[in-house]
């Protein structure tokens, strides 16, 4: 068992390391966010491959692979005829002649890191620790499309959006942007937490819930909803929104 997690450990480190060296030569460090979607499908794969393959991980590997290749994709297009995201240029100015060791430190081998620890669950899965499949494995699965339909939709809602050169500077409330003010965050959290819920017919599975709790921190806490609204709060319109739609979980709005 402990081979098993060593190995994808190390690939996952080998791709991190190929990701940092297209960053510098493109001078992109936001092709993390490219390489964030792809790295769960390869050790989704990868996982897959390596030992006996049972329903549950078949599953489990498409349902990752539905989700990290759309991801990949939309941020590709998203980014593919704009300048560097606000973030990585922002870092650029504040680490200076550090920039370099501190990207490859922080932004890729942290995210490997991070990348390996939400993926757990889905290790687990596919390390064929659990029982048969059941009840607790279409509730899983359940959840994970209501989670995708909430990210794609909103993903799509908010690209159509910004498309119209009428809504510049003015902030999305309409679709599902009108229950939540990150509906594709909110859908991203939920994929993961039903994917967990598969993993719980085997011992390991109990575990692996350090998976969902992570990308949960770390969409509400750090990188996700934090930093997004501060950015929102500078539209004249924010306060307003904030006032009638939940933040997170998608609620009717507030008269």
């Amino acid at each position: 068992m402990i081979d098993y997690f060593v190995f994808l450990a190390v690939l996952l480190f080998a791709y991190m390391n190929f990701w940092f060296v297209v960053s510098v030569v493109k001078k992109r460090n936001d092709v993390a966010d490219i390489a964030w979607g792809m790295g769960f499908v390869l050790l989704a794969w990868i996982s897959l491959l390596t030992v006996e393959m049972q329903l549950r991980s078949i599953i489990v590997t498409l349902l990752v692979s539905i989700w990290g290749i759309r991801l990949s994709v939309h941020i590709y297009k998203r980014n593919r005829e704009k300048k560097e995201d606000y973030r990585y240029q922002q870092w650029r100015r504040e680490w200076g002649r550090w920039f370099y060791l501190r990207s490859y430190l922080q932004v890729y081998l942290l995210q490997g890191c991070l990348l390996f620890i939400v993926a757990f669950p889905v290790l687990v899965i596919n390390r064929g620790e659990g029982g048969d499949f059941g009840i607790l494995d279409l509730v899983g699965i359940l959840v994970w499309m209501i989670g995708f339909f909430f990210e794609a939709v909103g993903d799509w809602q908010l690209a159509r959006f910004v498309r119209n050169p009428d809504n510049r500077g003015k902030l999305i409330t309409t679709g599902l942007w009108q229950y939540s003010r990150h509906p594709n965050y909110f859908g991203e959290v939920t994929q993961w937490w039903g994917i967990w819920l598969m993993s719980l017919s085997g011992w390991l599975g109990w575990y692996s819930i350090i998976g969902p709790l992570t990308i949960t921190f770390l969409i509400l806490k750090v990188s996700g909803v934090p930093m997004l609204e501060k950015r929102m709060e500078k539209k004249p319109s924010f306060s307003e929104y904030k006032k009638k739609v939940s933040m997170f979980f998608p609620l009717p709005p507030k008269k």
